[in-house]
């Protein structure tokens, strides 16, 4: 019980930095789709540039009113596409090791380069990102992160797998391929992975090294209440088999946001976080049918997120012991049985 004793003390005190690592041994060799893994939703919105063009996808509508009124709606997507503050590193740090990405091309640019999105595009580049990741996972190398690919606006078959080429070439032997169909860290450790990359594309279907997508449970609500009450209706219906993710962030549409023009994204997450929070303590990880894997969340930096999801585990190494325990009772239960059996068939012999 040491063990669980250090790694689990007061969130706030707490480095979560080498969190995987630290795991109790009873966890290293529980599937990844089974333990509590903290994630970012957007994560790369923090870089977004507010000069940047609209993505290809909003609407003509839209454009003409961004078009019309830029001054109004630039500071308004600003605020609420914006759904971290912190880092790619400095999510890694505190504890992150999902990652959901939105990869885009950028209209009429000649260029091979690829930006994050979320409405607008960022200011870094994909690939500048990608390596700061694979850096930081070179000193960590026993931390694990799930890099979720998506969304890939303006993207063709040839820049598909330029991108690709430049995936396999930036994580290369870390890069974890679709054949190992059950992941647990100490497989993973035995072997030097360190990166699942899922590529939610039909070009991934080419490439061992690319995971297919991951389901996301997305609420779309507003609320606390709106959310938990989309979780909950989930979870009877049963979780997925291998990976998923819970997204716990809020989502306001365009009537909401003109109706609040003093609030943002950031100020409804902090301001519902109460009504999250309990919710969030309740869940537990595991295989069952009612049973949550990744949990993502938005500003994992101005509340606790990392070491609530994280401390989830100890449900399931209570439930291992458990299990163990009951295990062995229920051997020793059969070995007695087995030893009055034989003396009672060797009593009748004796009659």
């Amino acid at each position: 019980m040491s063990t669980e004793v250090a790694m689990y003390s007061d969130e706030d005190n707490q480095n979560y930095e080498d969190w995987m690592s630290s795991l109790p041994e009873e966890l290293w060799d529980v599937p990844l789709s089974s333990l509590a893994i903290p994630g970012s939703h957007d994560a790369m919105s923090y870089s977004l540039d507010i000069n940047s063009p609209l993505i290809r996808s909003e609407s003509d509508t839209f454009r003409l009113l961004d078009g019309l009124f830029y001054c109004l709606t630039r500071p308004a997507i600003y605020r609420w596409s914006t759904t971290q503050e912190k880092g790619i590193v400095e999510q890694l740090s505190e504890g992150i090791r999902y990652f959901d990405l939105r990869i885009a091309h950028k209209p009429y640019d000649p260029s091979n380069e690829l930006y994050f999105t979320h409405v607008i595009y960022t200011h870094l580049t994909v690939v500048e990102t990608l390596r700061s990741v694979a850096s930081w996972l070179e000193s960590h190398p026993r931390e694990v992160v799930i890099l979720a690919c998506s969304h890939f606006e303006g993207l063709n078959d040839k820049l598909h797998e330029h991108f690709i080429f430049s995936l396999k070439k930036i994580f290369g032997s870390k890069l974890c391929p679709r054949k190992e169909t059950v992941v647990t860290l100490r497989g993973l450790w035995a072997l030097g992975y360190q990166v699942l990359l899922s590529y939610d594309d039909q070009s991934a279907a080419r490439h061992q090294a690319l995971w297919p997508g991951i389901p996301y449970w997305w609420a779309n609500q507003y609320t606390a209440s709106g959310v938990v009450s989309y979780m909950d209706w989930q979870k009877d219906m049963g979780r997925p088999d291998g990976f998923f993710v819970s997204g716990l962030n809020l989502t306001a549409d365009r009537s909401y946001i003109a109706l609040h023009p003093r609030q943002s994204l950031q100020t409804l997450t902090l301001a519902n976080w109460k009504e999250l929070r309990p919710w969030l303590e309740e869940q537990v990880p595991g295989p069952h049918s009612n049973n949550l894997n990744i949990i993502a969340g938005d500003f994992i930096g101005p509340v606790p997120f990392c070491p609530l999801v994280i401390n989830l585990n100890r449900k399931l190494l209570r439930q291992q012991r458990m299990d163990e325990r009951r295990g062995w009772m229920r051997g020793v239960l059969e070995e007695r049985m087995d030893e009055r059996t034989l003396r009672g068939e060797d009593g009748g012999e004796d009659g």
